[in-house]
């Protein structure tokens, strides 16, 4: 199936934007990347690159929620599948060369303190990837407030952890605060 210009558009640029940030990349790049010329870029996205790179912020979060989603679905127990789920990023971490983290993190921290579209695009990613974890945890049986704060909790967490795996080129902070939420999870259960 041939990919159209504009989704090469968008590829190339949430590829760049997760490996070098939202200052680091220029639209030249990611048209050259893309395939595309200059004009293509604005001709799909006349905002230039703030437009290009809220489309890219969006396309990783939808990407990061499949795989997420997949995850918590992969165990019926929620600690098991936050487990698989940190056990999912650290390998993918691993593979990319430890290059392909999470899909918002370097755009949201060039943004902070801004009211930018970027900024509101990668607040509404954390909220969904949160939003996914809290209705696994209520399936699960935990009172609404439980639910969401664990949420909130395991977003922040995985978060932090990829961006320490990254630095430190190890997997291992994804698996042990995998195996920490885990453990977090359970305590709820009692």
């Amino acid at each position: 199936m041939e990919t159209s210009t504009r989704d090469r558009i968008v590829v190339a640029a949430a590829r760049l934007l997760q490996r070098q940030g939202y200052v680091g990349t220029g639209i030249k790049q990611i048209a050259q990347e893309a395939q595309a010329t200059l004009g293509s870029v604005y001709h799909f996205f006349p905002g230039g690159k703030e437009a290009v790179a809220v489309a890219a912020i969006k396309r990783g979060s939808e990407e990061f929620a499949a795989l997420l989603r997949e995850a918590l679905d992969s165990e019926d127990d929620p600690a098991d599948a936050v487990t698989a789920c940190a056990g999912r990023l650290a390998d993918e971490l691993r593979e990319s060369g430890w290059t392909d983290g999470c899909p918002v993190t370097a755009a949201a921290l060039e943004t902070l303190g801004t009211d930018s579209e970027i900024q509101r695009a990668c607040a509404e990613a954390l909220r969904d990837w949160e939003r996914l974890v809290r209705d696994k945890l209520l399936r699960c049986g935990l009172s609404s407030q439980s639910a969401a704060e664990l949420a909130a909790t395991v977003i922040c967490a995985l978060e932090g952890a990829e961006v320490t795996a990254q630095v430190n080129r190890s997997e291992e902070p994804l698996r042990v605060t995998g195996r920490q939420l885990a453990r977090l999870i359970r305590s709820y259960d009692s």
